[in-house]
């Protein structure tokens, strides 16, 4: 059995491809949302799918690989999750079980106002430079860091996040009050994302490039035409002992180590 570590459009669909080619696949995801997107997305035929919405440590990963019987680790998480991808490696490589991670290609960032930043302490600082409106599209998971940071205490924060009950709870413990959150499920056009820069009077957009299936494009496109700056918010780089980025890639990576 293959285990992929979803959570993003990218990984379902490659969950979708490999049980289409006949593989059995075990899929993590961290939601149930994420497990309603997944099972909805699996069509019968091919292989058998399980789905596993229990996040897993070092030590839950080695249990879980050994009760399934994992065979090869596909590592399709966001881009930003390191912790996970941190994990998963460490724990292949102590039940010697071949590891790829698939990650999207970046947006090439032509836009001239944009300022590239290397964590989330200096995205903070950077955004209190560039204006007192700062509209955050980075996700909920991150959220707080923005909402406590000293360097924003004087701003207004603008939240687009998941319109799930949960993520808007977590808006409203952090004290963000309904006029600073938008909740949406994008990716968004160009032309959806100019028009809540405008009616939010952003100064200043927070991002990740997280490539063009996370809308990265659009979101510069829409900044560009308004004139405003753009905070991003750089991949984290690791070691990755191999690394794809098209779905055959992996899909090949994978027969090659079933024929093994």
């Amino acid at each position: 059995m293959i285990f992929v570590a979803s959570g993003t459009q990218d990984g379902r669909e490659l969950v979708r491809r490999l049980c289409a080619a006949g593989h059995d696949v075990a899929a993590s995801v961290v939601s149930s949302y994420g497990e309603q997107l997944l099972a909805a997305q699996h069509t019968e035929g091919g292989g058998k799918l399980i789905i596993n919405d229990t996040p897993l440590d070092e030590q839950g990963l080695l249990d879980f690989f050994k009760e399934h019987d994992i065979r090869i680790f596909v590592d399709a998480t966001h881009p930003y999750a390191v912790n996970v991808s941190r994990n998963a490696m460490t724990a292949c490589a102590v039940a010697g079980l071949p590891y790829i991670r698939y990650e999207r290609d970046v947006t090439d960032i032509s836009y001239e106002n944009v300022h590239l930043v290397h964590g989330y302490e200096e995205a903070c600082e950077t955004c209190a430079r560039l204006g007192k409106t700062v509209f955050l599209t980075t996700g909920s998971r991150n959220l707080e860091r923005f909402v406590k940071a000293p360097a924003l205490k004087d701003c207004t924060l603008i939240a687009r996040v998941l319109p799930t009950a949960e993520v808007v709870e977590l808006c409203e413990k952090l004290g963000l009050t309904p006029a600073q959150i938008i909740a949406m499920q994008g990716p968004f056009s160009r032309e959806m994302n100019r028009s809540m820069y405008e009616k939010y009077g952003a100064d200043v957009i927070v991002t990740k490039n997280s490539g063009m299936v996370g809308g990265t494009d659009e979101k510069f496109q829409a900044a560009e035409d308004l004139g405003l700056p753009v905070v991003v918010i750089d991949r984290p780089v690791l070691d990755y002992p191999h690394l794809a980025h098209t779905f055959e890639e992996v899909l090949k990576f994978v027969d090659s180590k079933c024929e093994s």
